[in-house]
This record gives structure tokens, sequence and C-alpha cells, in this order.
């Protein structure tokens, strides 16, 4: 890749933003986070309460991009079949001859929302293991590969309890990140009013295909990390496990801590970032700010943590304290 092509290729990122802005109003951390796990080639899980337009944003992003896209909503007589695809006996009318042709479900696609994923039960939650993690799916023998680029974005919504069925910690794992979507601000929500009750619609325009985003994840490989960085998120990543954690917090309401994939993570989130802003280096910002919705998902607090109304993002933040990169 020349230089021309690649500054032709970066500058797509802020149009990128730009399109998705004409639908989204705010949300701007939010949409930097979707747009990391993008670039750096995992998923992200988007948890809100309703109305926050956790849908609407992913139905822009595959607007925005010239992807192919499928939703799925998780209800609770969801089956694994109905995601993956089943097989069909066909017959040829010429020949008269019968065979099994494995017809592909919803998740054949660039971009897939799992949209109210903890509404399906763990059955059904299962059969997305495969697919996350080998990007391929297995049926009756035979493995049919996913395309590339893929990309799944799950929703669920955290203040209902009945008829939900939380993801087990395995399959959180491997979700790259884990992203909080919050209340507008008010300047944001008079906005969102005001865009949305009248006639005028923001349609966005296609800015990346799916070759231009292979491109960008490679890109995000070599996207270059100080030793002194990589030994911090090291140590970050060992002070989440309560066994030998030099952070008090930790030591106090840890319950388990993070594995080596969480800093796999961490450094492909800052690395993405960085491109991101036009940047070919990591910094410890990138680091500070992808740190909650990395880790945030791959640590448990104890009871005595649950009883004190602590949470994971308590627990980040302790640990950013304790541990500035400058001792790393």
């Amino acid at each position: 890749m020349t230089e021309q092509e690649l500054h032709r290729l970066l500058d797509k990122l802020p149009r990128l933003r730009q399109e998705i802005g004409k639908v989204i109003v705010g949300q701007h951390e939010v949409l930097d986070e979707v747009l990391v796990a993008l670039l750096a080639g995992g998923h992200a899980l988007l948890e809100g309460v309703p109305g926050l337009a956790k849908t609407l944003l992913v139905r822009t992003l595959a607007a925005a991009t010239d992807l192919s896209f499928r939703r799925i909503q998780f209800t609770p007589d969801l089956m694994p079949t109905d995601i993956l695809g089943t097989e069909i006996l066909e017959e040829d009318h010429a020949t008269g001859h019968r065979s099994f042709q494995f017809m592909r479900g919803p998740v054949f696609a660039n971009l897939v929302l799992a949209d109210e994923i903890n509404r399906t039960p763990p059955k059904t939650q299962a059969a997305l293991l495969e697919v996350m993690q080998e990007f391929e799916v297995t049926y009756a023998g035979q493995t049919h590969p996913l395309p590339d680029p893929f990309f799944l974005l799950a929703t669920q919504n955290p203040i209902e309890q009945a008829g939900t069925y939380p993801l087990p910690e395995a399959q959180l794992d491997r979700f790259l990140l884990y992203i909080r979507i919050g209340y507008p601000s008010e300047q944001e929500e008079l906005a969102i009013l005001q865009g949305t009750t009248g006639t005028s619609v923001g349609h966005p325009e296609p800015v990346i295909g799916a070759v231009e985003l292979r491109q960008l994840r490679q890109l995000v490989r070599e996207v270059s990390i100080s030793p002194e960085l990589l030994l911090y998120v090291t140590r970050l990543v060992r002070a989440t496990r309560p066994d030998g954690s030099p952070v008090k917090f930790i030591q106090d309401y840890g319950r388990w801590g993070a594995g080596p994939r969480a800093g796999q993570a961490l450094v492909l989130c800052a690395k993405a970032r960085a491109l991101l802003h036009g940047r070919f280096a990591a910094t410890a910002e990138d680091i500070r700010q992808l740190a909650a919705p990395v880790l945030r998902h791959r640590l448990l607090l104890n009871f005595q943590a649950e009883a004190d109304r602590l949470t994971p993002d308590d627990a980040v933040a302790a640990m950013l304290k304790e541990l500035p990169i400058g001792n790393a």
C-alpha cells in the first residue's frame, strides 16, 4: 500500500463517524468503542435501558458501511438452527435424486445484530460460541466459513430480569468490549427530539466496504506500542486476580480475575483507538479509555462488593489509580 492509498484509507474513518452522526446524536464515546471493536476484529456487547438507540446505532453502522447486514431478534423460543441454519432435503426434478442441502442462517453476514441476546435460553446462546471464536459454523460434520470480515454486535437490557438468561462468563469473555450506554445530556436529548419528530431524517451513505475494512484491521496490528505500555497492560490484567494483587480493592472485593485474553484485547483495542484518531502508536490515554469496557465483564466481585453496591467499573478505577503507568 502506497502512502497515498494509506492516507485515503484513513481519511474514511472521520467520514464514517460523520455519516453515523447524521442519525445518532451524541454518544461519542460509545460510537468510538463500537468502531474500536470493528477495527480490532472483535465483537461488542451493548448494554443500556430501552430507548437509548442501541439497535438504531447498529443499523446506522450497517448503513454507513458497504457490508451485508442481518438482524436476529432473540426470543425464548429461538433455536440454534434459527441462527446458524439447517439442512433441507432437496430433489433434482430432472433425475429424481435427493440430497441434503445446508441452508445458511442469518448469522452468515458481515455485520450481525444479536438483539436482546439475554432473552434466549443458554442452548441458543451457546450456538454463538463457535461463531464468535472460530468465525465458522459446523453442521452435520461440515464446516462452513463465515463472511470475512465478520462482526457481531449484541444488545441487552440490564433492568429486566423476568424471562431473561444472563450470559455465562465463558461467553462474555468472547466479547472484545462490553459497552454501556447511558442517558443523553439535556442538549443531546433536545437535538434528538428536534431531529426525529420532523420531516427531515438523516440517511447515511456507505463509506467503507469489506476490502477496506480488512485492510484497516491489518493496519491496526501494525500500530506500534511501547514495551513500557505492554508491561503496564500485563500488570494491569494481573492485578485483577485476587491472589497476589497489589490493589487493595481487588484484595477486599475480588473473586475472580481476567485471563490473558483480556491483555490481548486491551492491546488490540488501544492500537485500534490510536488508528481511529489518526495515530500509528498507542498511548497511555488509549489504555485508560478502554480499560473499563475491556475488563468490566472479565472480572468477578464477591458478595461483599454487591452488598456495598460496588461494580467492576469501580474496580477498574481503583486499579488505574493505584497502578499509574509511570510505574510500569
